[in-house]
C-alpha cells in the first residue's frame, strides 16, 4: 500500500472522529509512543520462544495491528513535519554504513 492512501485512510478516520486539529507534532509524537507501548505489552516478559510460539496464534493479528497503528502515526508525524522520509531513510542508512565502515563486527554475547 503506497503512503499516499494509507495517509488518505488515516485523515478519513481523523476526520469521521473530529481528531484532525489535535494532530499536531507533539500529539502525534505521543501517540505514537502509546501505539509502541501498546505494541511491548505483547512480548514483555516474554522469551524469545515465546514470542515466535505467540506469532503462531491470533494474538498474532494483534501485534501485526499495533505495527500498521505505528507506522500510521509515523508515517502522519513525518507528513506533518514536512519530512521526506525516503530522503531521511536514505540519508541515515549512509551515515551507519560510514560509521561502521572501519569496525569489525562486534558479535552481541547476548
Amino acid at each position: 500500500m503506497d503512503s499516499n492512501t494509507i495517509l488518505a485512510a488515516f485523515d478519513d478516520v481523523a476526520r469521521r472522529r473530529g481528531w484532525q486539529p489535535l494532530h499536531k507534532p507533539k500529539n502525534l509524537a505521543m501517540a505514537l509512543f502509546v501505539e509502541v507501548a501498546e505494541l511491548c505489552r505483547h512480548l514483555q516478559w516474554r522469551s524469545d520462544g515465546e514470542i515466535e510460539a505467540m506469532m503462531c496464534t491470533p494474538e498474532a493479528g494483534e501485534v501485526a495491528a499495533e505495527l500498521a497503528d505505528i507506522q500510521m502515526y509515523l508515517m502522519k508525524l513525518a507528513a506533518i513535519l514536512d519530512v521526506d522520509m525516503e530522503k531521511a531513510l536514505a540519508e541515515k542508512i549512509a551515515e551507519n554504513r560510514r560509521r561502521c565502515a572501519d569496525k569489525t563486527a562486534e558479535v552481541y554475547p547476548g
